[in-house]
């Protein structure tokens, strides 16, 4: 099993499946700020796609783009080898494929599922459980690399599913992103992506937190920056998301932290953590931290960019 592939330009238009079969017509049900842009590298790619979102304007952009809009999830699945799809929560995930007119008791044998919402490990488990007995492959594939990645085509994808489903998704899913992690059976993606944002949202916390210490005892935030990111404090969020307005171009704090990767998404992949751990017995009391700030951030702030927990400390930073 390869635990990763990096994208080539050749994987990113090469025919899926053997012997350079025709592309298979695929179902994007989702359309957010991460949906959108994955169906549309898709339709760059050459794949005929049928797709479904609650919002029309959504529906619009990809209709534009050259995809046929459907009216529920079942139409846009009626004539699809392949659905993805990308949604807020797990409940979402459970009505579209387990609910009433559930796409699993739809779909033809052999189809395959891949899923890159991020819900618990437990909720992809029982929608893997209920797939396998309608003969199809289903894959939990939640993704890393923000608004930035889906529109660049640059996104990691974590899988947890069987080797088979995993081979067949892979070049699809090279379309959408640079690297592919095969974590392992159903739920390993979830619980990867997880333990990733947990540490993601631990780092910006502390990186803000250090940046106000340094700026309220007379530092340039900038400065301060550039001399952590060539020292023992180098992180993520240093190098490519600093949270402090105007210290780096192109990120959300530099643009009153609109776009990228919502608050309230950041709370509810850290509660996903929380209730992981609980249900393991493991303990993470910086995640627990990290959950207890963003929980009070959200309560005004949950639509702005995770970077906004600055706010925290400076609230002029939202002005």
């Amino acid at each position: 099993m390869n635990n990763q592939s990096s994208r080539s330009d050749e994987m990113g238009t090469k025919d899926t499946g053997s012997n350079n079969t025709a592309k298979p017509n695929i179902a994007f049900i989702g359309l957010g700020n991460m949906g959108a842009p994955m169906a549309e590298n898709l339709l760059k790619a050459g794949y005929a796609l049928s797709v479904y979102d609650l919002s029309a304007e959504a529906t619009k952009r990809l209709q534009q783009a050259g995809a046929s809009v459907a009216d529920s999830p079942k139409e846009a699945a009626s004539n699809a080898q392949v659905v993805i799809s990308m949604l807020p929560a797990g409940q979402h995930v459970h009505s579209v494929y387990l609910g009433d007119n559930g796409l699993l008791a739809e779909l033809p044998k052999g189809t395959l599922v891949i899923d890159s919402s991020t819900i618990a490990a437990a909720d992809a488990r029982v929608v893997a459980e209920a797939a396998s007995k309608f003969g199809i492959n289903f894959l939990d594939a939640p993704v890393s690399g923000g608004t930035g990645g889906a529109i660049a085509g640059s996104l990691t994808f974590i899988v947890g599913g069987s080797d088979d489903a995993f081979a067949k998704a892979e070049p699809i899913l090279a379309v959408m992103g640079k690297n592919i992690f095969h974590a392992g059976d159903h739920g390993a993606g979830q619980v990867a992506k997880i333990c990733n944002n947990m540490l993601l949202g631990i780092l910006m916390a502390g990186t803000a937190e250090a940046i106000n210490l340094g700026v309220k005892n007379g530092l340039d935030p900038k400065v301060l920056s550039d001399i952590m990111l060539q020292s023992s404090g180098r992180n993520w969020t240093l190098e490519v998301y600093n949270p402090y307005p105007q210290v780096m171009e192109n990120v959300p704090s530099s643009n009153g932290y609109k776009g990228g990767f919502m608050s309230k998404l950041m709370q509810k992949d850290l509660n996903l953590a929380m209730q992981t751990a609980k249900d393991t017995d493991v303990e993470t009391p910086m995640g627990a931290k990290a959950t207890e700030l963003y929980e009070a951030h959200t309560l005004e702030n949950g639509d702005k960019d995770f970077s906004s927990i600055m706010a925290r400390h400076d609230s002029s930073v939202l002005s």
